[in-house]
């Protein structure tokens, strides 16, 4: 007797595309659920399909619906996917729709989308499964979202993960693929755009470090400083906070010897994350929207990897955020 729960723990190890399937109700309003059933069929005739659970609330909307739309997800689009994957509820609230061939709503910003009309149901088990003809279609090219083992993942082009060396002689080398070498240069080089601007404030990069850290909240007791700049010696943390209260840029205050900005300071800062995060929107944008989603995931995730403390810093509530939850 085969065990449902590893059944569907072993199918997990499949990775999948995440999808979102739309079409027009019975009531003539939009329906779309998440799945990761699609799958292509044939390319002549253009066939594709995938399969809902006969417990859906919408399989009977989907039953008799000529037209239905399949959205292939991007890497930046899992809280699209579990809205849609919600049971009940108004799914299209205040989102961008277009209209489709037979009215079907249809999702923007996708990986890909094709618009399809059905060519035939059938009773598999628990699901019912859609093949349908591709009538019209459109796609992005950005990186899409990955489902593998019960949670989102990213895809990486292989291309890029079989890279060989530039040089042969660096060929298992201490440089060239080590993670350190590709974390170090590309800091490097990402900062070099900003280290002309931190020269003429005389700011050497720990300065900087400490002092956009500093921007976080108005008051800094020192043991949360220390957690605020993880990973950096006490004693050159401590010369760049010293350095910065030096000039005026910082100051100390209260007997616990809690640290905060001078207005200066505070203006300083602000001028020089303002040119950061101007060089990194031209990084970002030649790489692409949903590359740098999965970068940033990626870089995210090996932080918590090689800094347990990561997670748990002690920022306040009142740290600024960029209006995203999570």
């Amino acid at each position: 007797m085969i065990d449902p729960t590893a059944l569907r723990r072993a199918l997990g190890n499949f990775a999948t595309g995440v999808t979102i399937i739309t079409t027009r109700g019975r009531t003539g309003a939009p329906v779309g659920l998440t799945a990761n059933s699609f799958n292509s069929v044939s390319l002549n005739p253009p066939l594709v399909l995938w399969s809902l659970a006969n417990s859906a609330l919408s399989l009977a909307d989907f039953k008799v619906a000529e037209y239905w739309a399949v959205h292939v997800l991007t890497a930046d689009q899992t809280e699209l996917s579990s809205r849609f994957a919600r049971r009940g509820g108004d799914k299209f609230h205040a989102l961008d729709i277009e209209v489709g061939l037979g009215d079907v709503p249809l999702l923007t910003g996708c990986a890909a989308r094709f618009q399809c009309r059905t060519v035939s149901r059938h009773e598999g088990g628990d699901h019912v499964i859609f093949i349908g003809e591709v009538l019209a279609f459109d796609s992005s090219g950005s990186a899409p979202l990955v489902f593998h083992g019960g949670r989102y993942a990213h895809a990486t082009p292989r291309d890029l993960v079989d890279r060989k060396p530039r040089t042969g002689h660096l060929a298992g080398s201490f440089s060239d693929e080590f993670l350190g070498y590709l974390l170090g240069r590309s800091h490097f080089c990402f900062f070099s755009q900003l280290r002309p601007c931190l020269e003429q404030a005389q700011l050497d990069d720990m300065m900087f470090y400490v002092l956009s850290t500093l921007t976080l909240r108005p008051r800094w007791a020192s043991e949360d400083l220390a957690e605020g700049v993880p990973g950096v010696l006490n004693e050159r943390r401590m010369q760049a906070l010293e350095a910065l209260i030096d000039r005026g840029l910082a100051c100390a205050e209260g007997p616990g010897s809690e640290y905060a900005l001078t207005p200066a300071g505070r203006d300083l800062a602000l001028s020089l994350i303002a040119t950061a995060k101007s060089i990194e929107s031209q990084v970002l944008d030649e790489l692409g929207h949903s590359d740098a989603v999965v970068l940033k995931s990626m870089l995210n995730r090996l932080l918590q990897i090689v800094d347990r403390r990561s997670g748990q810093l002690p920022w306040p509530d009142e740290a600024p955020t960029n209006g995203t939850s999570g």
